[in-house]
């Protein structure tokens, strides 16, 4: 895709205004990359000057921290800390929630202090600026939203992706949890890499439960973590052929002017 690095531009000379953080799972996980492509994709067709860490990129330290293991937390954002310093990186752009919460939340306390902004923030910017223009006359489309915990509760940010869905003039049917009482995915806090306890029910199962039970045909997530819960969910209650789960920056890429 032609993606720039860092490393390439300062070659170059050139410094850019954003830093696109992939994270672990848009780099490596085959869904989350999808992501990454969809809202390469938009930059791109927003003319946003953007370019990636690539190699130079390390994970945030966020499951670390979750787990209790703050000394690799620790190692990891020194690491990023010292390479975005090298550069001179001052704004990032995230699409995990997770990311954007330890970049814009947590790294400030170790000395990197940073203007980070998710994915849905950005995307709502362009659409209102119009340097994303949307095709006119789209089929009807029902969706539900899935608030993710660490852009909604953590960061109390409920309304700019619904501002989102109602430019691109979708339906939003709202789950019977939404908002400040949304129900995780059952990823965060790095549960995402426990075994569950035989017998238990999975939190992704009772939340796909509630997304069935409004009738929309599509679940949007803004979370790599919230999207691989509910993708599972939706095949453990066998809806995979009625039911599709869509980042947001997918939704607006399928429904953009190319």
């Amino acid at each position: 895709m032609e993606v720039k690095t860092y490393s390439q531009l300062a070659a170059e000379g050139r410094k850019p205004e954003y830093l696109f953080w992939v994270g672990c799972s848009g780099s490596y996980d085959p869904r989350a990359q999808k992501i990454s492509v969809a809202l390469v994709k938009l930059l791109n067709a927003a003319g946003v000057d953007f370019a990636i860490l690539g190699d130079e990129e390390a994970c945030t330290g966020d499951p670390a921290r979750r787990a209790g293991n703050e000394f690799v937390f620790q190692m990891l954002a020194h690491q990023n800390i010292g390479t975005m310093e090298q550069y001179g990186i001052t704004k990032i752009i995230a699409s995990c929630p997770h990311c954007f919460n330890t970049l814009k939340n947590e790294y400030p306390a170790l000395g990197g202090h940073y203007e980070v902004i998710h994915h849905t923030q950005l995307i709502n910017q362009l659409l209102k600026d119009g340097k994303i223009k949307l095709k006119e006359g789209e089929a009807p489309m029902t969706v539900t939203y899935h608030d993710s915990c660490y852009l909604g509760r953590v960061n109390d940010i409920y309304e700019v992706p619904r501002e989102v869905l109602a430019q691109v003039k979708v339906e939003l049917k709202e789950m019977s949890r939404s908002r400040s009482n949304g129900l995780c995915c059952g990823a965060g806090g790095a549960q995402m890499f426990k075994e569950d306890e035989p017998g238990n029910k999975r939190i992704n199962l009772e939340r796909v439960e509630e997304a069935v039970q409004t009738g929309a045909a599509t679940i949007v997530a803004n979370c790599p973590f919230c999207m691989t819960m509910l993708s599972d969910g939706v095949k453990a209650v066998d809806k995979q052929d009625d039911m599709m789960v869509y980042d947001l920056s997918e939704l607006v890429l399928n429904r953009i002017e190319h």
